[in-house]
This record gives C-alpha cells, structure tokens and sequence, in this order.
C-alpha cells in the first residue's frame, strides 16, 4: 500500500528531475496537498491589518499523481 499523506506528516519529495523538497503537510484535499517549507512572524503593522494569522507561511504545492514521490518522515502531535 501506497503512503496516503496526513496534515502534521513531515516528509520529503524527491522529484523525478533530483528536485529535493521537505517540509510539514499543512493542507490534505482530493487532488493536492501542500508541503510547509518555511514560517515566519508577521511584523505588528500586518498583524493589525490581518489579526487572524500571526505568522506567514510558504507552501508547496504537491499534486496527487506526484505522491508517490513522497517519502515519510514523521508525525507531530496536534
């Protein structure tokens, strides 16, 4: 059975061109996933403009017919 991705997995993709990507699984749906590979803190002055999130994240996006190039890593507790 193939690996089937789960939002807080740590993995990494390994593409078919040697393109290393790594990072935590922040979104899971039917046709892609998305790969957190780096956060930051927002500054005050984007925080009061967006109170909501506190920090900034860069994703990945990983279509679902690249999954099997994912390799698992680790979970994360909630």
């Amino acid at each position: 059975m193939s690996y089937i991705p789960k939002i807080n997995d740590y993995v990494i993709w390994k593409d078919s061109l040697g393109n290393i990507t790594e990072g935590w699984i922040y979104f899971v749906g039917q046709e892609y996933i998305t790969i957190e590979i780096g956060v930051k803190c927002k500054d005050d002055e984007n925080i009061k403009h967006c109170p909501l999130h506190k920090k900034t994240h860069c994703l990945v996006v990983c279509h679902n017919w690249y999954w099997d190039q994912l390799k698992y890593i680790k979970s994360r507790d909630e």
